[in-house]
C-alpha cells in the first residue's frame, strides 16, 4: 500500500533540494495526486491520446516515467500491432517500482523500462512521446536540444504530449494561480509548513516557464501544431504534432 506523503510535515533545520529517491518513491502516488491539480485527468487522457496516435511497428516513449502510471494508462488503451512502450527514468528507486507496477497491469503492448538519463537516450521510430511533468526538471539550457531530439525521432503523424507546471509573465496572474495552487494543496491536507518546505526544496530543482515560452520552443523545433488541451491553475498540457 502507498504511504501518505508526510516528508515535509516536521520542521527541518535545512531543507535540501528535492530528489526522486526511495523516500519520495514510497509516497509518490499520494504526493502527486495531492499536489498536481488535474493529475488523474492528465493520466487518463494519455491513454486516449496514445490510442489515437499509436502506429503499428513503432515505439511509445514515456520520458520520466516515475512509477509507471502513464505507461499503464497507455498500455490499457493501445491495441496496435507490434507497438512497444518504453519508459525511461533516471531514478533507480522509481524505475524499480515502475517495473513492478507494469507487471501488475498486463496488456497487449510489450514494455521496456530503462533507468537512464533521458538526455542520453536515443528516440527512434516514435509515434508518441510523453513528457509528463518532466521537462521542468531539465536544465533550461538543455530543453531545446531535448525537444529537437524528440522531434527528430518522431515519425510523421507522431505527437509529443508535454505537461508542465508554468509561471506567468504578469505578476498578478502569478500571485492568483500560486494562491489557488496552495489552497488546492491545503484542501488536500497539506499544512502551510509542508507547502513552504516543499516549495523551498523545489526552488532550484523545478524551473517553470511561461506558456508562451513553451509554445514558441515547440513551434521553433518544427512541430506544426501545438494545442493546449488541458489547464488547471498553473498546470498545463499540450499536444504537439509532427506532420
Amino acid at each position: 500500500m502507498n504511504r501518505r506523503d508526510d516528508i515535509y510535515a516536521e520542521p527541518q533545520s535545512k531543507v535540501t533540494g528535492f530528489v526522486f529517491d526511495e523516500t519520495v518513491a514510497d509516497v509518490f502516488p499520494d504526493m502527486i495526486q495531492r499536489s498536481v491539480p488535474g493529475y488523474a485527468t492528465t493520466l487518463a487522457m494519455l491513454g486516449v491520446i496514445a490510442q489515437q496516435y499509436a502506429q503499428p511497428y513503432t515505439h511509445i516513449y514515456d520520458l520520466g516515467c516515475s512509477l509507471g502510471a502513464g505507461i499503464v494508462a497507455m498500455r490499457q488503451r493501445i491495441h496496435c500491432e507490434r507497438c512497444t512502450l518504453i519508459g525511461i527514468d533516471n531514478s533507480p528507486a522509481m524505475a524499480a517500482r515502475c517495473r513492478e507496477q507494469v507487471k501488475q497491469h498486463p496488456g497487449q503492448c510489450p514494455v521496456q523500462i530503462e533507468c537512464a538519463d533521458i538526455l542520453d537516450v536515443a528516440i527512434e521510430n516514435a509515434a508518441v512521446v510523453v513528457l509528463n511533468f518532466t521537462l521542468q526538471f531539465i536544465d533550461v539550457a538543455q530543453r531545446a536540444s531535448l525537444l529537437k531530439k524528440i522531434y527528430a525521432g518522431l515519425k510523421p503523424g507522431g505527437v509529443l504530449v508535454l505537461s508542465e507546471k508554468i509561471k506567468f509573465a504578469d505578476p498578478q496572474q502569478q500571485r492568483i494561480n500560486e494562491t489557488l495552487h496552495h489552497q488546492f494543496k491545503q484542501a488536500n491536507g497539506y499544512s502551510l509548513l509542508e507547502i513552504s518546505q516543499k516549495r523551498s526544496a523545489l526552488e532550484k530543482v523545478l524551473i517553470p516557464e511561461t506558456m508562451a515560452t513553451h509554445r514558441e520552443r515547440l513551434l521553433t523545433t518544427g512541430f506544426s501544431a501545438c494545442d493546449t488541451w488541458f489547464r488547471c491553475f498553473n498546470f498545463v498540457s499540450w499536444v504537439a504534432l509532427k506532420r
